[in-house]
């Protein structure tokens, strides 16, 4: 699971130098589908991660407006705020907090428990869906989407030294 936070980090950050050789009309322009913009469902992906971790931690979940981070240096801005809190949970995190339960009271009076280790596959599977739909409009306006492969992005160490060994 934490190799799956890693690579969508590190495609996020794919993401984010692709938007800078994009004109930020064209980030901001609302598109068929998702939440919104390119820059709104970076902004989306971020929000989510941190509020699904701040609650399993029993924190208070802070609502942001896109409106007040409408350009790729401020999403950038609240990736860096947020990501230190979300790395030290995933990095902390033990197969022995999978079942731990969140309890959620709906709007409707029902009372939802969560096993974490569902909850943190779905904030994996979200970030995942939402870089699918931004693949999809980078092909819209002619440009080449962030590669979403898994391989070659040196995410398990061993892999590394095992492909070094059959090269050299």
């Amino acid at each position: 699971m934490k190799t799956f936070f890693a690579y969508n980090w590190q495609v996020r950050e794919d993401w984010y130098h692709w938007c800078e050789e994009v004109e930020e009309a064209e980030l901001l322009r609302k598109r068929t589908g998702g939440v919104g913009s390119i820059l709104e469902t970076l902004f989306h992906i971020i929000d989510v991660e941190w509020s699904w971790i701040r609650m399993l931690q029993g924190k208070p979940d802070l609502q942001e407006n896109f409106e007040e981070f409408r350009s790729l240096a401020k999403v950038r801005e609240l990736d860096a705020r947020f990501k230190p809190e979300v790395e030290a949970f995933v990095g902390d995190w033990e197969e022995s907090m999978e079942l731990n339960l969140l309890q959620d009271t709906m709007s409707d009076g029902r009372i939802e428990k969560d096993a974490w280790g569902e909850i943190m596959r779905h904030i994996i599977a979200h970030e995942i869906h939402h870089i699918g739909q931004l693949s999809v409009w980078a092909r819209e306006i002619g440009k080449k989407p962030v590669s979403a492969n898994v391989i070659g992005r040196g995410l398990i160490p061993h892999t590394i030294r095992e492909n070094e060994k059959h090269l050299s």
